[in-house]
């Protein structure tokens, strides 16, 4: 399994960024997907979930109204709009899969949001 975010950066308060993840290694088309995200000195936490075909997604209170995760099941892409960025936004972005009872997790992306 392997799971590659790209897309983060440097964004002002307000601005856009669009993450992706590109995965391999398991039957991507059946597979939920999840964002999570790490701010410097807190625990991880659940930004966003897209079911398999991605007719269901849930969002944390936080994000809802500005984030939008979709998904490609051509590309194996699992995508995160992130609109109307504010500073708590900043953190590192994480890709998520599970299955089996086991959690895999891509490297990263940072995004840092600041005037």
């Amino acid at each position: 399994v392997q799971l590659v975010e790209s897309g983060g950066g440097l964004v002002q308060p307000g601005g856009s960024l669009r993450l992706s993840c590109a995965a391999s290694g398991f039957t991507f088309s059946s597979s939920e997907m999840r964002w999570y995200r790490q701010a410097p000195g807190k625990e991880r936490e659940f930004v966003a979930r897209i079911t398999s075909a991605g007719g269901v997604t849930n969002y944390a209170d936080s994000v809802k109204g500005r984030f939008t995760i979709s998904r490609d099941n051509v590309k194996n892409t699992v995508n995160l709009q992130m609109n109307s960025l504010k500073p708590e936004d900043t953190a590192v972005y994480y890709c998520h899969f599970g299955q089996w009872g086991y959690d895999y997790w891509g490297q990263g992306t940072q995004v840092t949001v600041s005037s």
